[in-house]
């Protein structure tokens, strides 16, 4: 509101505190807490409005400019109830009352904490931000106001004697809008559907052919940090099958990274391809794995993927190739395979502790059916054993030797989609263990990415190939562009944007909700199908609705919140059949039912502070989260607002729109993330 059109002065600017004399000019007829504002309410029979923040609370600066200056909201307020405003930082014991009165009945706590009281100064229902007008899955003022106001009339005795009773009354009133399944009943659907296919012997889910799934195990994490009463099975479920897939011959255990499936149950055979994207969300799998747990044996698989990429798999112009061949010379997987005079030849004085380590036997356990060539696969025989100085001099050495071999044929193809699945997975490992060589590569793969695959503002599917990009592509480069906007530097969020909407002009069903795979300017075929299901890689639909989720919460325009809803509403039923099929969009459909955990660290990027602030952030695993490093050259975003740069780097932490107290160590930040997710556990679990 400008000062020329701004409200005459309120009460509250006779007041001494900068929070209440930024809402001194609102149409709100706004009383300080005290005996004038006590008095009017028992003389009026009204019930009072308690709004409580402090003056560099994101959201309740944003509450004001929506809520609190709307001539709208102001009429309701001031016909129906009397207004208070307190400075938490100037009344903490007026806070801290209110703060637990909410949490006690369940309704979360943060600022802006706005709670109702009766005249004898009882709270009754509250909240924390409302906007103005109903949004998904969160109710606006105009629609709370005069429904409080009536159940205050016509619900008097209940509120003022069986506050229970009222509240039953009221909770609907933050409800998700919609007649689809719960969120929770489709997370327990899908949570029980992998515990019944899951092999509690070898990990992973079904019988042979073994595939990695890793949707399913971002799931089980997601669940391992939602839900307390079930964080130990779903963690063992996600650990059994990464030890197993790093012990087994899936895994390249010379030259890193994984071959795309395994034949048999236990995870020995593979398939011997290499394809990208399997390593690209197998790296971000057993990061996760790195974060949760904090065994360095996941640590090492992270590096020995990237490794292997970054070696083998990368252009010299950036971008990453598709895929290796499962053959070479004709005979399948023969470059990854051993015999047992070869191991004892190559190793020497260590042969025996690597013949024993791999499980090497004079017959091998591999034959190819068609060539009838045999050989070893290495694989850990023992899953959780680290291995010996004579196993890593051992390892050194088969590598070398293996280099002299022809290698299996290299599909030299770049892909758009599979590089930014590849993309987010480095920009994620390369924040989280402190890698900048890796970060640089992210940043290499990115500017390649924007600048060789796109032409007249539209993405190619492939590197000097003519096919227009499809709706996978572009949704995962926005994935990515967003990863690297949160972990990297926030400037990437304007390619970001860029992406998504050509994404939503080129790729949206207006009529039935969700995205087309083929763009509206692509050849028509006899079907225009629509990518949907979760399988090897999560499907276009699925990394739409959660690429367009975060940067809502990123930009707080909501326009791209519209089109991340319809997918939701589209596979609505066919989540409810079929969750296991939907776990990547579970992720997303978290994301619209929680508002995401919010952080921001503010300050320089050379400065130590600052970066121990972020290694606390990058450090542990944050589901549904949105992060945020920002300098003063940041661009002008909501989640940067009224967070100035300071002496010292900052941390804020928010959830459900409200933000906590400023931090500026370690130390309290990590209180502060812990006590955000202890709070969505206890959401989760009432």
């Amino acid at each position: 509101m400008t000062e020329t059109t701004r409200s005459p002065a309120n009460r509250l600017a006779r007041e001494k505190s900068p929070y209440l004399l930024q809402h001194a000019h609102n149409p709100v007829d706004w009383y300080p807490w005290g005996d004038e504002a006590f008095a009017k309410a028992r003389s009026e029979d009204k019930p009072i409005f308690l709004s409580i923040g402090y003056s560099t609370c994101h959201w309740c600066h944003v509450m004001e400019r929506e809520s609190f200056e709307s001539p709208e909201v102001a009429e309701l307020l001031n016909q129906w109830f009397v207004p208070v405003k307190v400075d938490r930082e100037e009344r903490p014991d007026v806070d801290r009352v209110h703060m637990t009165a909410m949490q006690a009945l369940g309704m979360g706590g943060g600022w802006p904490l706005n709670v109702f009281l009766t005249p004898a100064l009882e709270p009754f229902f509250g909240g924390t931000y409302f906007p103005p007008r109903d949004v998904p899955g969160r109710i606006g003022m105009i629609t709370l106001l005069p429904r409080v106001a009536e159940a205050w009339r016509e619900q008097r005795a209940q509120i003022e004697h069986t506050g229970s009773e009222l509240l039953r009354a009221l909770a609907t009133l933050d409800a998700p809008a919609g007649d689809g399944p719960t969120h929770e009943r489709l997370v327990d659907a899908c949570y029980e559907q992998l515990q019944r296919f899951h092999d509690p012997v070898n990990g992973g889910f079904g019988d042979a052919p073994k595939f990695p799934s890793t949707v399913n195990l971002d799931f089980l994490n997601r669940i391992a940090h939602r839900d307390p009463s079930r964080r130990d099975a779903a963690l063992a479920m996600v650990t059994r099958q990464l030890d197993a897939m790093a012990a087994g011959g899936i895994h390249d255990h010379l030259g890193g990274g994984f071959h795309r499936y395994a034949t048999d149950a236990g995870w020995l055979v593979p398939h011997f391809e290499k394809m990208l994207y399997d390593n690209a969300l197998l790296t971000r799998a057993y990061l996760h794995g790195y974060l949760v747990t904090g065994d360095e044996r996941y640590r090492a698989v992270v590096e020995d993927i990237v490794g292997y990429v970054l070696r083998d798999l990368t252009d010299p112009a950036g971008g990453f190739y598709a895929a290796e061949d499962a053959d070479s010379e004709g005979i399948e997987g023969k470059f990854y395979l051993w015999s047992l005079d070869e191991i004892r030849e190559v190793c020497g004085a260590d042969a025996d502790e690597v013949v024993r380590y791999y499980g090497v036997t004079a017959n091998g356990n591999f034959v190819d059916p068609h060539t009838h060539y045999s050989g070893n696969i290495l694989h850990a025989v023992d899953r959780t054993e680290t291995p010996s100085a004579a196993v890593e001099r051992g390892r050194a050495a088969l590598f070398a030797r293996r280099g002299l071999r022809i290698r299996p044929g290299l599909d030299n193809k770049v892909l758009l989609g599979w590089n930014a699945l590849f993309l987010s997975a480095l920009t994620e490992a390369a924040a989280a263990l402190g890698r900048d060589d890796w970060m640089a590569a992210a940043r290499t793969n990115a500017t390649f990415l924007l600048n060789e695959l796109q032409g007249d503002g539209r993405f190619r599917r492939s590197w000097r190939a003519p096919y227009l990009a499809y709706a996978e592509d572009y949704a995962a480069l926005l994935e990515a562009l967003l990863t690297l906007t949160e972990l990297d530097d926030v400037a990437w969020l304007a390619e970001a944007r860029n992406v998504a909407d050509e994404m939503i002009r080129l790729f949206q069903d207006p009529d039935a909700g969700g995205f087309f795979t083929t763009g509206h300017d692509a050849e028509v075929l006899v079907v225009r199908p629509k990518d949907l299901f979760d399988d090897a890689t999560p499907s276009a639909n699925s990394l739409a609705a959660n690429g367009l989720l975060r940067l809502a919460a990123l930009t707080g325009e909501r326009r791209y919140e519209e089109p991340a809803v319809t997918v939701l509403e589209m596979l609505a039923g066919p989540m409810t059949s079929h969750p296991t099929g939907f776990a990547y969009l579970l992720g997303a459909l978290e994301r619209h039912v929680r508002v995401p955990i919010e952080i921001v660290v503010v300050g320089e990027a050379d400065d130590p502070r600052t970066h121990a602030l972020c290694a606390e952030v990058t450090g542990r695993l944050i589901p549904a989260s949105i992060t945020l490093t920002a300098n003063a050259a940041a661009p002008d975003l909501p989640l940067l607002a009224d967070r100035p740069l300071r002496a010292e780097a900052t941390a804020y932490v928010c959830e459900h729109n409200a933000c906590r107290q400023p931090v500026t160590t370690p130390e309290e930040l990590h209180a502060q993330i812990d006590a955000a997710l202890a709070a969505r556990g206890q959401q989760a679990a009432t």
